[in-house]
């Protein structure tokens, strides 16, 4: 079993795509472990965004990512961050198939819906980093 994050990006938010996603995961097997609405302040997104936060265009990123909370999710199942890679498409929306995630409701690369772990590392870091101990819940599987 995995855990991986996802974060429901202020595009989904703002259009009302939050319960269409969450929905599309659930119904996929992923069980929701823990969840979230919160604002990113400016320390948070360049830890989360260490890898572009020096780039010319982050402020572009991070205005974004701060134009509405967003909803964080911890999601668990069989090969949940394969799982989720596969049910979202690629990370530029104009390339997602049709009856993906970001096929269906993404615009571009910064535009699209949702951020998604891609390893079990990276997994593990950002769960910690949007989840504090305790909000992660281990319940028994019905």
């Amino acid at each position: 079993m995995e855990t991986t994050l996802i974060l429901l990006k202020p595009d989904c938010i703002t259009k009302g795509r939050a319960g269409e996603v969450i929905k599309r995961f659930e119904a996929a097997g992923l069980k929701i472990r823990g969840v979230k609405m919160i604002a990113l302040s400016e320390v948070v997104l360049k830890e989360h965004y260490a890898h572009i936060a020096s780039k010319p265009f982050f402020p572009e990123v991070q205005s974004f990512m701060q134009g509405s909370p967003v909803i964080a999710l911890a999601l668990e199942g069989e090969n949940a961050i394969g799982q989720v890679r596969d049910l979202l498409g690629p990370t530029d929306s104009k390339k997602a198939a049709p009856g993906t995630i970001r096929g269906d409701f993404g615009v571009d690369v910064m535009v699209n819906v949702v951020h998604a772990s891609d390893s079990p590392e990276n997994a593990k870091l950002e769960l910690a980093r949007f989840f504090k101990d305790g909000e992660i819940f281990d319940y028994a599987r019905v």
